[in-house]
């Protein structure tokens, strides 16, 4: 069958295709079924994508790094060109590059043509503004046919989630889905069943959808400017008193999908400008050698590799004597906690929100079905259960539960039978 579903997330994707009835997450890089939501493209030419792509970037290869490609959408962003060599490219061409390599990969891989697919899609790809999230769907659509998609719709990521929880179950149950991703955090309450599952429709089963732009990146983010970004001169002052050095610089660098614009030649001019009144210049002088060898991302693998290493260690060092001899950061699941609690309590937040659309109270929900490589952050998981002390916690496919459940919805939607 030419049917597929497709997550496109901000971290990593997933494409799955059907065998035998059940759905199988196609291999996108080597025997990996996850590829990383990274495309490089080198200078004179070339262009990478998935773990190739920070490989190279790491290995000092000449080029440009971009990755949280899916944060541009619902934003002003989508609409902005960012600079590539000499040429200056929109975010949207980089973002339809990318999701039509991922589907020539698993045309490859699978041996024919993909013409339909189910696109997974946050509940909100932005809080509180229903023409930007209309309008980010739309330019997604337009993406997928423009690589060659026939027939393109969408679920949304925990509704599928859902789907592919509803396959271990033997008996009906509420469950709240929790899908907490690269981007968005994202919960359904969905009454499931072994009976219900070959239905089509199942809009009266969905009793509650909500969700937050808060996700992995926001951590990342919070880390950097708590641990990081000091070392560079955040929050450091100004000769004038009463000044602080511009927190813009340290923002954009710590957001992984504006690091590039501190590749653009004013900034450093305006950061040198700065650094003439700042009260500790050596401060900028890193900085600047940041954006000088356009290291951003570098930083920001290293505190992503740092807030992972602490789902299992109590401390994790994060080395920056690339910057300078001897410099290093160390951070402690504390350090993440503090920096990280408001985000993890605005998450934990979405459930008791969820229940009242629900018209639910907590006991009536059976069971938690947990996705998204955030969950792994013991606050987060902590936040979210809390407020269904009974309900049994079901850890999901970390990477893969959505884009298994958007083939299946893909199979309901687009299967021999239609």
């Amino acid at each position: 069958m030419s049917i597929c579903g497709l997550d496109f997330g901000t971290s990593n994707s997933t494409l799955g295709t059907i065998a035998d009835r059940e759905p199988v997450l196609t291999a996108l890089e080597a025997d990996q079924t996850t590829i990383p939501s990274a495309i490089f493209y080198e200078t004179g030419g070339a262009v990478l994508i998935g773990r190739r792509a920070i490989e190279a970037y790491v290995e000092g290869v000449p080029g440009r790094l971009m990755r949280s490609l899916k944060s541009v959408l619902g934003t002003a962003l989508i609409d902005e060109t960012t600079r590539l060599g000499r040429e200056r490219t929109s975010f949207r061409n980089v973002i339809a590059y990318y999701v039509g390599a991922v589907k020539r990969r698993a045309e490859q891989a699978i041996g024919r043509e993909l013409r339909h697919v189910v696109h997974g899609r946050p509940v909100h790809f932005v809080d509180n503004a229903p023409d930007a999230d209309h309008k980010a769907e739309r330019i997604l659509c337009d993406i997928a046919r423009e690589v060659g998609f026939n027939q393109v719709s969408f679920q949304f990521e925990p509704i599928a989630a859902a789907l592919d929880y509803e396959r271990q179950i033997s008996a009906e149950e509420i469950a709240l889905i929790a899908d907490i991703g690269g981007g968005t955090s994202d919960f359904s309450i969905v009454r499931l069943g072994p009976k219900r599952h070959g239905k089509v429709d199942r809009s009266e089963d969905i009793l509650a959808n909500d969700g937050i732009r808060i996700g992995g990146t926001d951590f990342d983010r919070q880390l950097s400017l708590g641990v990081i970004m000091p070392l560079f001169g955040f929050g450091s002052a100004m000769k004038r008193p009463g000044l602080e050095v511009p927190s813009s610089y340290f923002h954009d660098l710590a957001t992984w999908s504006n690091i590039n614009r501190m590749y653009e030649p004013r900034v450093a001019s305006d950061i040198r400008r700065v650094r003439r009144d700042a009260d500790e210049p050596a401060l900028l002088d890193r900085l600047l050698r940041v954006v000088a060898e356009q290291r951003g991302h570098t930083l920001a693998m290293e505190v992503e590799e740092a807030k992972i290493a602490l789902s299992g260690v109590p401390r994790a060092k994060i080395p920056l004597d690339w910057v300078a001899a001897g410099l290093k950061a160390a951070v402690s699941r504390p350090d993440l906690v503090n920096h990280t609690k408001q985000l993890a309590d605005c998450i934990g937040a979405r459930v008791k929100i969820c229940l009242a659309q629900a018209h639910l109270t907590a006991s009536r929900v059976d069971a938690v079905f947990l996705t998204g490589g955030s969950v792994r952050l013991a606050h987060v998981r902590n936040a979210i259960t809390k407020t269904l002390p009974s309900a049994r916690i079901v850890e999901g496919d970390t990477f893969g539960a959505v884009g298994k459940g958007l083939t299946l919805e893909a199979l309901h939607r687009y299967g021999p039978e239609k």
